[in-house]
């Protein structure tokens, strides 16, 4: 017997517009009101780059307790997580089996290619490109193309910004060819500023002081944090926000 690939196995179950609708009526998008105060929230971080400790002034190591063998500790998901996370004015502790989902990145389904788009820091911890997903959806959002091209549109609406990564140019060239109309969901915009998708978090005074003290934050950091902040990256990400590091 053959094995048919998974996803058209899945497809003759169910449609790509009823995956659409579960996604519809479950995503929470941060507002644009929140990503237009605060863009980027961690541009000190991206993907697979190492942690440190101390103010930036040493490394952080993990050594696994079978092999002894100790390592430089890197980044996975874990301040992307932490920006959507503040962004939707919620707490780690209150969104259990929630996932953080980057809307543009490299499309490996194999996940064998190395994500160029979430290795930047102008991209990793951009609100405009994460939308919080029920864990089980988040396979669909990974290794779906319809699905992908629907929420990178949605979110292009949205916020008025789409991932200009070099990566990105053929992706978003082709972007309203590839995305299945018929199964688009309704409370999306297939315009910008068109409408507001469901389950948008408005930004709340609570947001507007987390992303106000996130701000400061970066600031003092760039001014004194040790030699191992990452000031060229930190600099060039909030270059092409348009952040100041410098309040007035």
């Amino acid at each position: 017997m053959t094995a048919v690939d998974g996803l058209d196995a899945l497809r003759l179950e169910i449609g790509v517009a009823e995956i659409a609708r579960l996604i519809e009526r479950t995503a929470r998008w941060v507002s644009p009101e929140t990503f237009s105060l605060l863009p980027l929230w961690y541009p000190e971080h991206a993907r697979r780059r190492h942690f440190y400790k101390g103010g930036w002034s040493a490394p952080q190591m993990n050594r696994n307790r079978t092999t002894g063998v100790t390592v430089h500790k890197t980044e996975g998901n874990v301040y992307a997580n932490k920006a959507l996370t503040l962004a939707l004015g919620l707490r780690q502790a209150n969104r259990p089996n929630w996932s953080c989902c980057h809307i543009w990145g490299v499309d490996d389904a194999t996940y064998q290619t190395g994500n160029a788009v979430v290795s930047d820091h102008r991209f990793y911890s951009c609100v405009g490109n994460m939308v919080l997903l029920p864990t089980p959806l988040k396979a669909f959002t990974d290794t779906m193309p319809e699905i992908k091209a629907m929420l990178r549109i949605c979110a292009r609406n949205l916020y008025g910004w789409q991932c200009d990564h070099e990566t990105m140019e053929v992706v978003n060239a082709a972007l309203d060819q590839r995305c299945d109309w018929s199964a688009y969901p309704e409370s999306w915009p297939r315009e910008a500023g068109a409408r507001r998708p469901l389950g948008v978090v408005d930004l709340t005074p609570d947001i507007e002081r987390q992303a106000t003290r996130r701000l400061a934050t970066i600031r003092q950091e760039f001014a004194t944090a040790g030699e191992y902040y990452p000031r060229e990256e930190v600099a060039r990400a909030l270059d092409y926000w348009k952040i100041p590091l410098q309040t007035g």
